[in-house]
């Protein structure tokens, strides 16, 4: 895959965000989903296309999960790592038309459909943008920063930039 270690595992998609994402998507049980799903289902929509700081995580219902198992919900606790997650996945179905869920969540996730594709509207291409531009001007601005070194938070801001350049550019 393309994103493979020239974004993913390298600040973006090495989180616990990361894997919950993934998890969601395959939940999702199809191989096609809208940006603007995926901006709802997540909260972000909500956030006004501001990712920098919120108070409460975002919250993930998962449709497929025993409840009696599982708990049918998840939290994302940084905005800013699902939108640098989800440009990442853009960038590898821009490229190659899909991800493959099981090759970024290391084999182990189980799902009915391991290729996905994200598709997305003008609109939502514009938030994602704006939300890149945003972090790689002021990446200290945004909550992550509490928990990364002043030295990370600039490293991956660098690679946001290229990442929206490759999207983008």
């Amino acid at each position: 895959m393309y994103i493979t270690d020239k974004y993913w595992n390298n600040y973006i998609g090495d989180t616990d965000d990361s894997l919950t994402l993934l998890e969601y998507l395959a939940d999702k049980q199809t191989d096609i989903i809208p940006l603007e799903e995926i901006f709802s289902d997540t909260g972000l929509d909500k956030l006004n296309g501001d990712f920098r700081q919120h108070e409460e995580p975002l919250t993930i219902a998962f449709s497929h999960k025993e409840t009696e198992v599982d708990d049918p919900y998840a939290e994302i606790y940084y905005a800013i790592n699902l939108i640098t997650d989800l440009a990442a996945l853009l960038l590898e179905c821009k490229i190659n038309g899909h991800v493959n869920l099981r090759e970024l969540a290391g084999y182990y996730l189980e799902t009915d459909a391991p290729y996905v594709c994200i598709t997305a509207e003008p609109k939502e291409l514009k938030v994602m943008n704006q939300a890149l531009k945003d972090f790689t001007a002021e990446p200290l601005s945004f909550n992550l920063s509490e928990m990364c070194p002043k030295e990370d938070m600039y490293e991956m801001a660098g690679l946001c930039e290229a990442l929206r350049n490759e999207l983008y550019g």
